[in-house]
């Protein structure tokens, strides 16, 4: 279990320090394990999609059907959390962020219009499902 832990740490800190931030947007004396993957969604790609999964925990499931406009950041903490995602037969760009903090949480997420185009969904909790239809 211990090994685990160290494992799903080191793997988030190489993924923070793979992002392009400048050392002007963070105070890095300010991070710590309880806004690291906030820091690391709020980054904005530059140009073009984005797409960033960070899961720590058991059997996390996450299936995305991206668009090419489509910039994504999702982050699952907790264990048998899932997320569907689908706007690939949808012309709108997105730019979300989804975060799930708990266990056996259901995100569905279907379409994209001008509602969801920024769309920031954080879920804190057990054994809940969010199902959004975008048409």
């Amino acid at each position: 279990m211990m090994k685990k832990l160290i494992y799903n740490w080191c793997c988030l800190i190489s993924i923070f320090f793979s992002e392009k931030i400048s050392s002007q947007q963070i105070a890095w004396n300010h991070i710590n394990s309880t806004n690291i993957v906030g820091l690391i969604a709020s980054q904005n790609p530059d140009t073009g999609t984005f797409t960033s999964t960070i899961q720590l925990g058991d059997y996390n499931k996450a299936d995305l059907y991206l668009n090419n406009k489509t910039s994504i950041s999702l982050q699952q903490i907790g264990d048998y959390n899932s997320l569907f995602f689908n706007n690939s037969f949808s012309e709108k760009g997105v730019v979300n962020n989804i975060t799930t903090q708990g266990n056996n949480n259901i995100i569905d997420i279907t379409g994209g219009n001008s509602i969801s185009e920024k769309l920031r969904l954080n879920l804190k909790g057990d054994n809940m499902t969010v199902f959004i239809r975008n048409y």
